[in-house]
């Protein structure tokens, strides 16, 4: 059965759309004392009125708690768990990676490889970027990462189809061709695209630096954005360009960034002001989400260091920190429903489930929550809460490796309660579980991504200023 993320589009019909808003609309104190556990009286998760009051735009980013999670420093035993964790759940991309094509499977068994041919051009991308985080810890021989790289590049530079420079989210590994009649994806391309720059910014490599900037200036984002004023989200041979658009706050910051930093199809700078932040309300507190799973507020700042930085709307870093702490507020109040849910084991996100692949999450709720819990959702948060997230994953790592914890890491998802485990592992959520434990512990990914020129001139483009100078991590 294929899997997609055709669901995306539902629940995204069904987000709030809401004009403009900022994030942190509650007082620097009440949101201090959120973010530090001393929450206010519990109240309904929902958006909030569209007239929400907007407060005075701050000249620099107040102090909101003391332990900030980008000064948080690990101890020896910890940096060794989040290590084991990375090299395991990097051999997915090692083993499920075509020597001859470069691309990644999107899922594999958990217990290793198996007969499945379906690529993702956005595990490819986290793929590339795990390439970069292996080479710099010596995980594999340099020159055969360096090869795997040239490899992937090449082909994807002269053997797969793209439109306007856009890719297939499904490809067949062996040959690059389109599986699924999956839709050209404008996020998934974006994906793919960051670690393609990552790879042109990491490695001293002529031949790596020339097809990178070759996959990257093809790309057509004003075709993507079709006279409108927002990007659609793909586009298929058989029906044209899908209706749904990336007009609200998502995973999308990716998307708008790199078109704006394009020196060859560059996006207008009003792209970037035209999807709405719809304020959402959780005990008291007010951020910028939508009716989606929680990576929506991981997936970009996995390449694009936000910390210390914000645009006209909002600081997106402390944002993603506030979205982070009440989804684990938000589970720990089902575990009225679900008792496995506490403070050690928490989070869930778009994942496999016993009824397949599913987009759920909350708050507000989304999906049939039965007490499952994904590894990805509070690995993915490690840059936002470092001890909370960790806390969760050694708890797994204690209390159910051996079911859990297989040939590539965590299983995708597994539920206590009713002791279903799933039996894969799929490339997305290994790719935000290794990149953003290694942004935890090092920044790596950031400080190589943010090299491009790309990624620089698109954020200026966006109107992002520096509110103080960002602090490198575990300094």
């Amino acid at each position: 059965m294929k899997r997609g993320r055709f669901s995306r589009r539902d629940w995204l019909r069904q987000a709030a759309q809401l004009a403009g808003g900022l994030p942190l609309a509650a007082s620097p104190t009440l949101i201090s004392e959120f973010l530090q556990g001393r929450q206010p009286a519990k109240q309904r998760s929902q958006p909030a009125p569209p007239h929400a009051p907007v407060p005075q735009q701050p000249t620099e980013r107040p102090p909101l708690f003391e332990n900030d999670p980008t000064k948080y420093r690990f101890t020896r035993d910890e940096d060794e768990f989040l290590e084991s964790i990375e090299r395991t759940t990097f051999q997915f991309f090692w083993n499920e990676t075509n020597p001859v094509t470069g691309l990644v499977k999107d899922r594999s068994h958990a217990d290793g490889t198996d007969q499945r041919n379906a690529a993702s051009i956005a595990a490819t991308g986290f793929g590339l970027t795990a390439h970069c985080i292996a080479d710099q810890r010596g995980w594999e021989q340099r020159m055969e990462i360096r090869d795997r790289v040239r490899n992937t590049l090449r082909f994807v530079a002269t053997r797969v189809q793209h439109e306007h420079g856009f890719y297939a989210h499904f490809l067949n590994i062996q040959n690059g061709e389109r599986v699924f009649q999956s839709e050209v994806s404008s996020i998934d391309t974006a994906i793919f695209l960051c670690g393609v720059l990552t790879c042109r910014a990491y490695f001293d490599d002529a031949e790596i630096y020339e097809l990178a900037t070759t996959i990257f200036e093809r790309v057509d984002w004003l075709w993507m954005l079709q006279g409108h004023k927002t990007l659609a989200m793909g586009w298929t041979p058989e029906y044209g360009f899908i209706k749904t658009r990336w007009d609200s706050y998502s995973e999308h910051m990716m998307i708008y960034l790199l078109g704006l930093g394009s020196a060859t199809h560059t996006l207008p700078p009003a792209t970037w002001s035209a999807w709405s932040r719809p304020l959402f309300e959780f005990n008291g507190i007010r951020y910028i989400s939508a009716k989606a799973p929680i990576f929506i507020h991981q997936y970009s700042q996995a390449w694009f260091d936000f910390r210390g930085r914000r645009d006209h709307f909002a600081d997106y870093f402390t944002n993603s920190v506030i979205a982070t702490k009440v989804h684990k507020l938000w589970c720990l109040e089902l575990a009225q429903q679900f008792p496995d849910y506490s403070e050690d084991l928490w989070g869930i996100t778009a994942s496999d489930s016993v009824r397949g692949y599913t987009a759920w999450g909350g708050p507000p709720e989304m999906g049939r929550i039965d007490g499952s819990v994904v590894s990805c959702a509070t690995a993915g948060s490690l840059p936002f809460l470092p001890q909370e997230c960790l806390r969760v994953l050694r708890y797994m790592r204690e209390n159910y490796a051996q079911k859990a914890w297989r040939t590539y890491g965590f299983v995708d998802a597994f539920n206590p309660l009713t002791n279903w485990y799933s039996a894969d592992v799929l490339g997305i959520d290994l790719g935000i579980t290794i990149l953003m434990a290694e942004n935890a512990r090092t920044g790596f990914v950031w400080e190589q991504f943010m090299k491009n020129d790309e990624a620089i001139r698109g954020m200026t483009r966006a109107g992002f200023h520096e509110l103080v100078s960002p602090q490198p991590l575990n300094s």
